[in-house]
C-alpha cells in the first residue's frame, strides 16, 4: 500500500509530511479559535472557558487514535467512507458508507460556512459600516473564489497549503505575542462563585456546550485521511500529520485562549454589541498594541480564515468520489477532471452546499450552526468510525496495520463517551432548533434514499451482500512478493 503506484486515471501520491501536517494545522485552525472563544466564555459562563478547550483537545487526541489506525492500514480516498464500508459490509451490506456519505455532503461544508462566517464578522472590523447584504455578498464571492482556485492539480494545492499554513501560524503567534506582553493573571482567572461546582446542573450543561464549541474548534485533524490516496507513505505519514497536527493545536489553543482572557474582560465578550463578541483577537491587539497592529493582524487573519475554508473543500470533495466510483453514491460523482485529476462535481456540490450554509449562519447565529453541524456528524460518523476499529481488528486480523492505537481500547471509549456527551445535550444547549430532531429526521430520510438507490442498483437488501476486502487483498500480495 505505502508508496504503491496509482492506478492508472487515478490519485497520485504527491503530498509529504509536512504538507499533510500542513493541511491539517490549516483547516484546524482557521478561524474557529478567533470566533468561538466568545462562545466558549459565554457557554461557561467566565474565564473557567479553559475547561472547554481542554476538553475538546482530549476528545480529538482520542478520536485522532482512531483515525490514526484506520488511516494507516487503510489509505484510500474519503477517509470514514472507505473505513465504514470496509467494517460493516459483511452485515449491512453498503447501507453505513452510503449514510455516511449522505451526511457528510451536508456537515462537511456545513462546516466550511461557519469559517465564511468568521471571514464576514473579522472583516467587519475592518470596514465597520459593513451592512448585512454586503457580508453576504462578500460571503459568497468568496467561496467562489476557493472553489476558483481548487480547480487545479494537487501539486499546485499543496504549494498554496504551505503558504497559507505559513500566515496561519504568523496570525495565532502575533495574538498570542500581543496577549503575552499586556497579560494580566487577574482578569484570567477571575472565576466567578461556584465556577465548577460539579453538583450544579449548569455546570454540566455548560460543559457540554463547550465541548461541542471546543471539538468544533479541532476538527480538521482527519482532513489528510480523506486523501489518503494522494499522501506519499501513507502508513507513516498519516498517522503522524494527525498527532502532530493535535497536538499542535493543543498548545495554539491553550496559549491563545488564556492569553485573550488575560487582556481582554470576559464580561465584553457576553456583549453582542462589542467588538470583543466579534472581534476578540482584533480587540487583543487594539488594546495591547494599537489599531494600526489590530488591522495588519486582522488581514491575516482573514487569509487564515479563507485557508480553513480551501484545505477542508480540498478534503472534503474526494469524499463522493470514492463512494461513486465503489457504486455506493451517485455515478457522476466518480468522474475526475480529465488533467487535473480532481472530483470535479464533488468540489461544486460542497461549494453551493457551503454557501447555503453561509446563508443560514449568517441570518441565524454561528453557535446554533455549529451545534447543527456537529450533530448530523456524531452517529454516522464519529460512533460508527468507533465501532468500526473494533470490528475491523475481529473481521480483518490479517490486515496490516502500520500504526496501532495507543493503549487500546481506551481512547476509543473515552472518544464514544465524549461524542455521546455533545449528542445527548443538543437539544439542551440550542433551544427551540431540535437539533437532534434534525439530525434523526437526515438520518432516516437517508435510511429511505438508500432502500431507493438499493432497488435500482439489485443490492443489499435486494440482492447479494457483496464482500470486498482490498486492503486485506493487498496485504497478502505484499507479504507473498516479499516471500518471493
Amino acid at each position: 500500500m505505502s508508496g504503491s503506484p496509482p492506478p492508472p486515471g487515478g490519485f497520485v501520491r504527491r503530498v509529504g509530511l509536512f504538507q499533510a501536517t500542513a493541511i491539517n494545522m490549516s483547516q484546524m485552525c482557521g478561524i474557529g479559535p478567533f470566533v468561538t472563544i466568545p462562545l466558549m466564555v459565554a457557554a461557561f459562563g467566565g474565564p473557567q472557558a479553559v475547561v472547554g478547550f481542554v476538553a475538546g483537545a482530549v476528545l480529538a487526541l482520542c478520536d485522532g487514535l482512531v483515525w490514526a489506525e484506520l488511516g494507516a492500514s487503510m489509505p484510500g480516498s474519503g477517509g470514514s467512507y472507505v473505513y465504514l464500508r470496509q467494517a460493516f459490509q459483511y452485515r449491512t451490506g453498503r447501507l453505513m458508507p452510503f449514510l455516511f456519505v449522505w451526511t457528510a455532503m451536508l456537515f462537511i461544508p456545513l462546516i466550511m460556512s461557519t469559517g465564511v462566517v468568521g471571514f464576514v464578522q473579522y472583516l467587519g472590523y475592518l470596514a465597520p459600516g459593513l451592512g448585512r447584504t454586503a457580508g453576504d455578498l462578500i460571503g459568497l464571492g468568496v467561496i467562489a473564489l476557493v472553489v476558483l482556485l481548487l480547480w487545479r492539480g494537487i501539486e499546485h494545492i499543496a504549494r498554496i497549503t504551505a503558504v497559507m499554513w505559513t500566515v496561519m501560524i504568523a496570525s495565532v503567534v502575533l495574538v498570542i505575542a500581543a496577549a503575552a506582553s499586556d497579560f494580566s493573571p487577574h482578569l484570567a482567572f477571575a472565576y466567578p462563585a461556584h465556577a465548577f461546582d460539579l453538583t450544579d446542573g449548569a455546570f454540566w450543561t455548560g460543559f457540554a456546550a463547550g465541548l461541542t464549541i471546543g471539538v468544533y474548534d479541532y476538527l480538521g485533524y482527519n482532513t489528510t485521511a480523506y486523501m489518503g490516496a494522494e499522501i506519499k507513505d501513507p502508513g507513516r505519514v498519516l498517522p503522524r500529520s494527525i498527532l502532530l497536527s493535535i497536538a499542535g493545536i493543543m498548545t495554539i489553543y491553550l496559549l491563545l485562549q488564556i492569553g485573550t482572557l488575560g487582556v481582554v474582560d470576559w464580561h465584553r465578550m457576553t456583549d453582542p454589541h462589542d467588538i470583543a463578541a466579534t472581534s476578540v483577537a482584533s480587540a487583543v491587539l487594539e488594546k495591547t498594541w494599537g489599531r494600526g497592529a489590530a488591522d495588519t493582524v486582522t488581514v491575516l487573519i482573514l487569509i487564515t480564515a479563507f485557508a480553513s475554508v480551501f484545505t477542508g473543500l480540498l478534503g472534503g470533495s474526494r469524499v463522493p468520489y470514492d463512494a461513486a466510483r465503489d457504486r455506493v453514491f451517485f455515478r457522476p460523482y466518480e468522474r475526475l477532471h480529465p488533467r487535473h485529476r480532481f472530483p470535479t462535481l464533488g468540489l461544486a456540490t460542497m461549494g453551493v452546499i457551503t454557501a447555503v450554509g453561509f446563508l443560514i449562519g449568517r441570518h441565524t447565529d454561528l453557535a446554533t450552526l455549529i451545534q447543527l453541524l456537529t450533530t448530523v456528524m456524531v452517529i454516522v460518523q464519529a460512533l460508527a468510525q468507533i465501532v468500526a476499529l473494533t470490528v475491523l481488528r475481529a473481521r480483518q486480523p490479517a490486515l496490516h496495520r502500520p500504526y496501532r492505537m495507543w493503549l487500546y481500547p481506551v481512547p476509543g471509549l473515552v472518544a464514544f463517551v465524549g461524542w455521546c456527551v455533545i449528542y445527548g445535550y443538543a437539544d439542551r444547549n440550542s433551544p427551540g432548533r431540535h437539533p437532534i430532531e434534525w439530525s434523526l429526521a437526515w438520518l432516516v430520510l437517508g435510511c429511505a434514499a438508500f432502500l431507493v438507490w438499493a432497488r435500482l442498483e439489485r443490492v443489499w437488501p435486494f440482492g447479494a451482500k457483496e464482500i470486498g476486502e482490498e486492503f486485506l487483498a493487498k496485504t497478502s500480495a505484499e507479504a507473498e512478493a516479499e516471500a518471493v
